[in-house]
Formats: structure tokens, sequence, C-alpha cells
């Protein structure tokens, strides 16, 4: 496999050990390269900057700078690598910001190892990726009494969200669906107010448990 076809990555935790272990795990299997490591947020964004890697490994929960705030500056720079967050913390104080802050996905540290490599090349391609246990918790604290939860999705609406479950980007929604950009984000706009969330990462987890998407 050439080097132009493998899914580059970067390592962020706040544990050589577990450092050492994913960098192993990672280049073993043949598909992946991971360009550099960062013990904190701060380290993340300053290599992100620097390596461009394809996907990040993030924890969250780091002396010298926390996960969310490196996915916050991360998003404000607009930077192209996906972020997937690894941590061993599914809380709703833990889950809701990192999604809210711009995080591609989000799993757990006991994943199984073909679990974790599929969610990287999912990320890197731009899809969304929670465990079961996030999916959940992001579900049950996305649903407000005050949302209008029982109007339904037009049919253009639900085309629409099941291209983001895909992974989708609003430029290739609008070219598959033969509309605008803006028309694409208008849409978006009502499926997020008509299912009571504020992003696409929600709107798919909801989508699935209301079983408007299948």
């Amino acid at each position: 496999m050439t080097s132009d076809s493998l899914i580059s990555l970067l390592i962020v935790d706040d544990h050589p050990v577990v450092r050492d272990g994913l960098r192993g795990m990672f280049e073993s299997a043949g598909d992946f390269t991971v360009l550099g490591e960062a013990s904190n947020g701060v380290e993340a964004v300053e290599l992100t900057d620097r390596l461009d890697p394809d996907v990040v490994l993030m924890d969250l929960r780091m002396p010298g700078g926390n996960g969310v705030d490196a996915i916050k500056e991360l998003a404000r720079r607009g930077a192209r690598s996906r972020v997937l967050v690894l941590t061993t913390y599914d809380t709703d104080s833990d889950t809701l910001p990192a999604i809210e802050a711009g995080a591609t996905g989000y799993l757990l540290k006991d994943a199984p190892r073909e679990e974790l490599f599929t969610a990287v090349r999912a990320a890197a391609d731009g899809r969304t990726v929670l465990s079961p246990a996030v999916a959940s918790r992001l579900v049950t604290a996305v649903r407000t009494p005050a949302a209008p939860a029982d109007e339904p999705l037009s049919a253009r609406e639900r085309e629409v969200l099941a291209l983001v479950a895909k992974g989708t980007s609003n430029k290739e929604i609008a070219r598959v669906l033969f509309i605008s950009e803006a028309t694409v984000k208008t849409h978006l706009t009502h499926v997020y107010g008509k299912l009571g969330v504020k992003d696409r990462a929600a709107a798919v987890a909801v989508a699935y448990d209301r079983k408007i998407l299948g």
C-alpha cells in the first residue's frame, strides 16, 4: 500500500503507555500511519497544524489542555483533520460538549480493535461514528419537551438526512439531489428544528432512535 493511500493519524493522550499501545496497534494494521503523538490539547492543536493528519484520535481529560478545547480550536482554525474522541468517559458532561465542539465521532477505550479501525476509517471519510452507549446518551440528552417531536419530516428532508447519515457533505448532497447548497442548509435547519437537535451527529442519532432512518 502506498503512503498516499494510508490513513494518517495523530494520537492524543496524556498516558505514554496508551499512546505506545495505539501506535503499535495501528501501525501493525497495514492501512494506517501514525504521524505523531501529543500529550495534551495544546500540543494536539500545534501538531495538527504542522502534520495535517487525516484523523486525530483525541482523549478528553488531559492536564495542560483538555480535548474539548482542542476540538473547538481546530474547528475555529478550519482544520481539515477529523477528530475521533477516544476516551474512558461517556457522561453527558463529556459527550455533548465534544460533539457540539465538532468531533466527528466518539468511542470508548474498551472498543474492540476492529471496531476502532472501522471507526477511524469512517471518520477519515467524514462519517459520524458513535459507540452505542454514547449514541444512547446523546439521544436522551437532546430530547427536550419543547421540541416538536411529532412533526414529521418531509420526503426531501428524509432524503437529505439519509445522505447526512452516510457522511455526505452538503456539496455532495446538493449534487446528488440537484439542489443548491443553500437549499441543503435550509432543509437541515428544518430537520434540526423538527428533531429538537443542534447538529448533524445528534440528528442522525435521534433519527435512528425514532426509526426515521432504517
